[in-house]
């Protein structure tokens, strides 16, 4: 059996090949690319690689799964022979996943599959354009609040991008360079809401096609597209113990640091899926807006912790909630006022 580390990068992977002594048998670089990889491995079969989990690492991960035998992702937080060390180049990073794989220490990565990574890219893509949309609109704020004659217009309108408000900022006129900044903002904001509707129109397709997505839309605050989101960032729900360890995946637990019998909590560690966690943290207010439960809940810890504490304890309720929901296979029950919540525990 051959062992392999493979340190990937945007146009060249290093690469190190050992038998199972240690020895290497045969280390360089490589360019990227699927005809390059075969050449290089192909005369170690049966063979095992192990590549970290790097930006884009999707793509030679496929590449080495159609000729080895077996391909390790590994956890690049839990990776700390690499992590930590002072001096990190290419060849060490390769040797260090090489040994790691042939002593069966190395620290996996959960790995997804192609169709599910696929996926997640046009949901990753649609939050790209809305985070852009925002951006947008506070530029188109701050052209505004330069003109105090217009203003006051502005403050009229119930939804200043919606139908009337975007005819208004269209027929508005400016003083200076504004007026021309306002225009290419309005053109650019145009093309992002355009973009958006069709990412809308493929995830609502996706969405009808899955079960899983449909009990999801019946938690509160959960539509077609955190349905989507949620179900494959979190993919295989039965990797998960139980909802504590959904909710570290996803960031939504509290540091802690025990020193001399004392146990100290502070802020969410934020490690983790943090589309996951973004979504949760986005559903908390229509959620609570939707359901009286959730509600209390939120209050209870508002008025004891403040705002941004009650937020992300509810997005973690409402994280253990997505936990029973897809690992029993029922929809979320709200609850009645003589009955307790279906399906979550305190």
């Amino acid at each position: 059996m051959y062992y392999i580390g493979v340190d990937y990068h945007k146009h060249y992977s290093y690469v190190v090949v050992k038998n199972g002594q240690g020895e290497v048998e045969r280390r360089g670089a490589i360019l990227n690319s699927k005809e390059q990889v075969r050449q290089f491995l192909e005369p170690y079969r049966p063979g095992k690689a192990a590549l970290e989990a790097t930006r884009n690492w999707g793509l030679i991960y496929d590449w080495l799964e159609e000729i080895l035998d077996d391909v390790a992702l590994a956890h690049p937080l839990r990776t700390r022979a690499i992590a930590e060390a002072r001096i990190k180049t290419d060849k060490i990073s390769a040797d260090i996943l090489a040994d790691l794989l042939r002593a069966d220490l190395l620290p996996r990565a959960y790995v997804p599959g192609r169709e599910t990574r696929e996926i997640k890219n046009i949901l990753r893509q649609r939050m790209f354009f809305v985070r852009l949309q925002t951006m947008v609109k506070n530029r188109i704020h701050t052209i505004l609040d330069r003109h105090p004659e217009v203003l006051s217009e502005a403050q009229e309108l119930s939804d200043l991008f919606g139908a009337t408000g975007m005819e208004w900022l269209k027929q508005v006129t400016l003083s200076g360079e504004d007026d021309q900044l306002l225009t290419s903002e309005l053109e650019l904001l145009e093309l992002l809401k355009k973009k958006i509707s069709e990412s809308n129109d493929v995830v609502k397709e996706l969405s009808k096609q899955d079960k899983r997505a449909r009990l999801l839309r019946s938690i509160p605050g959960i539509g077609p597209f955190f349905s989507m989101l949620i179900l494959y960032e979190i993919d295989d729900i039965n990797r998960f113990q139980d909802p504590k360890k959904l909710c570290s995946y996803a960031g939504l637990v509290p540091s802690t640091h025990a020193s001399g019998g004392r146990v100290y909590h502070g802020r969410i560690t934020k490690q983790g899926n943090k589309w996951l966690r973004w979504a949760l943290i986005e559903a908390v207010y229509p959620a609570i807006r939707a359901d009286a439960e959730l509600y209390a809940y939120y209050e209870r810890i508002r008025l004891r912790k403040g705002a941004n504490a009650a937020k992300v304890a509810t997005a973690r309720r409402l994280l253990t909630i997505v936990y029973r929901v897809l690992s029993q296979g029922r929809f979320y029950q709200r609850r009645r006022q003589d009955s307790p919540v279906a399906l979550v525990t305190s």
